[in-house]
């Protein structure tokens, strides 16, 4: 009886074992001879992480390790120094994936790291040395942000003057935030918004590493918070290939699968 179990249990055991070998395998041959890098998403303001739920789902579909970090939105520096840390940790080569203000935050964060192959702007700024956020947002008509936003101030420890955040209005906030997405998601991500500090969608931003690093631009030609031709202007300064779509700003919400091809043309490019 024994020896039947003893049997019994060797048969089991090299049975896990040759499975766990055969997806070792199978892992090996869908990456190729080199790891497929790591793709680090970065969202903006008014919203978080989770609006690349889609895009991370097809990511990890096509074998792609993903993190979307929680961006603090409070200061221009202090988040690309955040995003920066994030990347002092993953060894392998990276490409950096940003939305909105995020933008920003990718642009100064790839600053000094070697393993970042790419940056990809979806629906996102890519300024230049000295330029804010809500700087660019201003220089092309067509942003409706502006008028949108409702100011809130919040105590700073050990300081007399009050900090100063940001939000959309939810009444106008499909309108011109996410005006493809049916009205009950809209309802939940104007509830849930987090917001930017005025600090930091203002501050200036350092020297762009779009000038060394090769970037990809996906501009939604329906964006109301960042007009299309400041997109295409920031695109064609950074020198970046450019794709368009019928999209809201959160093109990485409503157009998950265009999101997603413009990673992977970056991946193919630079691998």
């Amino acid at each position: 009886m024994i020896k039947r179990l003893l049997a019994v249990l060797t048969i089991a055991l090299l049975a896990i074992t040759g499975a766990a070998s055969a997806q070792a395998n199978t892992t090996t041959s869908s990456t190729g001879s080199t790891a497929k890098p790591t793709v680090v998403l970065v969202h903006g303001a008014f919203a978080d992480a989770s609006g690349f739920n889609g895009v991370i789902a097809l990511l990890q579909r096509a074998g792609f390790p993903v993190i979307a970090p929680a961006n603090p939105l409070r200061d221009t520096t202090a988040d690309a120094a955040y995003v920066s840390s994030i990347i002092d940790t993953i060894p392998g080569p990276v490409i950096l994936a940003a939305h909105s203000y995020g933008g920003v935050v990718i642009t100064n964060a790839a600053r000094g790291h070697d393993n970042v192959r790419a940056l990809v702007y979806l629906g996102a700024f890519a300024p230049d040395e000295g330029e804010s956020a809500l700087q660019l947002a201003g220089q092309f008509p067509g942003s409706e942000l502006g008028h949108a936003l409702i100011a809130r101030h919040y105590p700073i420890p050990g300081s007399t003057e009050p900090g100063t955040d940001g939000y959309i209005d939810p009444a106008q906030f499909r309108a011109v935030f996410a005006a493809d997405l049916p009205e009950h998601t809209t309802r939940l991500m104007a509830a849930t918004q987090r917001p930017g500090s005025v600090g930091g969608l203002s501050g200036a931003s350092g020297a762009p590493a779009w000038k060394s690093i090769p970037s990809w631009y996906l501009i939604p030609t329906q964006d109301k918070v960042i007009p299309p031709a400041a997109q295409r202007f920031m695109a064609k300064r950074a020198g970046s290939k450019v794709t368009e779509i019928n999209s809201s700003h959160v093109v990485m919400i409503s157009h998950p699968a265009a999101a997603a091809a413009v990673i992977f043309a970056a991946h193919a490019s630079t691998r």
